[in-house]
C-alpha cells in the first residue's frame, strides 16, 4: 500500500540544510494569487474554531503545485499530512488501515482520487461526512455491523480530470479549487527562487529565458533549471547567461514557446498525415506511439491553450498558429480565407 508520513510542521533550524524547492510556508507559494487569498480565509477560520479544515478538492493540469499545497496547508493547520493515491488503495479495508491511524486534525492527501475504485470510494463517503466506518463481522444471517468512530481529519484531493469524478464524491468536498497555468511573471520568480536554492548563478534575464519555456508550469521550470545548471557547470563555469540558457534549452530540443519533440511529432502527426484534423485521441496514440491518457493530461492542455490545437465533436483539429509554428502553410480552409460560401 502506497502510503506515507510527511510531518508537516515547520523546524525553522532545518531551513539552511534543506534544499527542498518547495516552499514552507502559504505566503512564500509564488502564483495563483486568488486561491491562496481563499485558502488564507479557510485555514484562518478553521484554526480560529480549532477544527479541522474542510475537505478540499484541487484540480488543474499535472505539476502546478496541488502536492504542495497539500504540504502548505498541513504546515499551516501544524498537522500531519498522510500521502497516498487513488490506484494504490485497492480495497476499503486498506483505505481503513489509514484512517483509523489519523489523529485529530491530520490531512489525507489523495493523489489521482479520480481513479479510486467504487467500492473504496463509497466506502470514503461515511468517513468524510461523519467520521465513522462501518465494519461488517460474520456472513449471512450472523453478519453484524460495527461502526468505529475516527478522529476529525480532513481529505485533500487532487485531480487531472475533473469530469471524472462522480458527483457524489464532488459534493462532498467543501472548497473545489482550480489551478490554472502560471504566468511568466511569476514563473521567473520561481526561477530565481529555485536558482538561489541550489546556489546557482543566473540573472533575471536568463530567469526569463527558462521561464519562458516553461509550459506555464512550475515543476517543468524547475526541472529546466537543473538541466541549464548541468551545461553551465559542464560548458560555462556554472553561471547561467542567457546565452547559455538558451544553448543548453535548444539542446534538451525544448524551443521559445516550451514545445518539446512529443509536442511538434503530435502536430505533425496531425498535420502530414491527416491533413490537420479532425482526428480521434487514439489515432493520434498510435500514431505518436503515445499513451492517449498521456496526451490529453500532458501535452494536449498546453497546445490548446497556446491555440495550437482545437477540439472539436470529430476530433483534434491543427490551426492555423500550428502550421506557422512549425513553418508550414496552411490549407486554405485553415487560413479562414474571406472568400464567399458557395451557401
Amino acid at each position: 500500500m502506497a502510503e506515507r508520513l510527511v510531518t508537516a510542521e515547520v523546524r525553522p533550524e532545518e531551513d539552511a540544510a534543506d534544499h527542498t524547492l518547495r516552499p514552507r510556508r502559504l505566503d512564500e507559494f509564488i502564483g495563483q494569487e486568488k486561491l491562496k487569498d481563499n485558502l488564507h480565509i479557510l485555514i484562518d477560520a478553521a484554526r480560529g474554531r480549532e477544527e479541522p479544515v474542510d475537505h478540499i478538492l484541487l484540480y488543474g493540469p499535472p505539476g502546478l503545485g496541488k502536492t504542495t499545497l497539500a504540504h502548505l496547508i498541513g504546515a499551516e493547520m501544524r498537522v500531519n499530512v498522510r500521502i497516498t493515491s487513488g490506484p494504490a488503495i485497492d480495497h476499503p479495508g486498506e483505505l481503513a488501515a489509514i484512517l483509523t491511524r489519523l489523529s485529530r486534525g491530520d490531512i489525507l492527501f489523495i493523489d489521482e482520487i479520480h481513479r479510486l475504485s467504487r467500492l473504496v470510494e463509497e466506502a470514503l463517503y461515511p468517513a468524510m461526512e461523519e467520521f465513522r466506518w462501518d465494519i461488517i463481522v460474520g456472513k449471512g444471517p450472523a453478519a453484524q455491523s460495527l461502526r468505529l468512530s475516527l478522529q476529525p481529519f480532513t481529505v485533500i484531493g487532487a485531480t487531472t480530470r475533473m469530469a471524472m469524478l462522480t458527483s457524489p464524491l464532488r459534493d462532498r468536498f467543501g472548497a473545489i479549487y482550480h489551478l490554472d497555468y502560471y504566468d511568466q511573471g511569476s514563473l521567473t520568480q520561481i526561477v530565481v527562487r529555485s536558482a538561489r536554492i541550489l546556489g546557482v548563478a543566473i540573472d533575471d534575464e536568463s530567469a526569463v529565458e527558462i521561464a519562458c519555456r516553461s509550459r506555464g508550469t512550475p515543476r517543468v521550470a524547475n526541472r529546466l533549471l537543473r538541466r541549464v545548471r548541468d551545461y553551465a557547470q559542464i560548458r560555462a563555469d556554472g553561471a547561467i547567461t542567457p546565452a547559455v540558457a538558451a544553448e543548453s534549452l535548444d539542446r534538451l530540443e525544448v524551443d521559445e514557446l516550451g514545445l518539446d519533440e512529443v509536442d511538434r511529432k503530435m502536430l505533425r502527426v496531425l498535420i502530414e498525415k491527416f491533413q490537420g484534423g479532425p482526428v480521434g485521441i487514439e489515432t493520434i496514440a498510435a500514431a505518436t506511439g503515445e499513451e492517449s491518457e498521456t496526451i490529453m493530461d500532458v501535452y494536449e492542455p498546453y497546445l490548446i491553450q497556446l491555440g495550437f490545437l482545437k477540439r472539436t465533436s470529430r476530433g483534434r483539429v491543427a490551426t492555423e498558429a500550428a502550421y506557422q509554428h512549425l513553418g508550414l502553410t496552411p490549407p486554405p480552409a485553415t487560413q479562414g480565407s474571406n472568400q464567399p460560401s458557395l451557401l
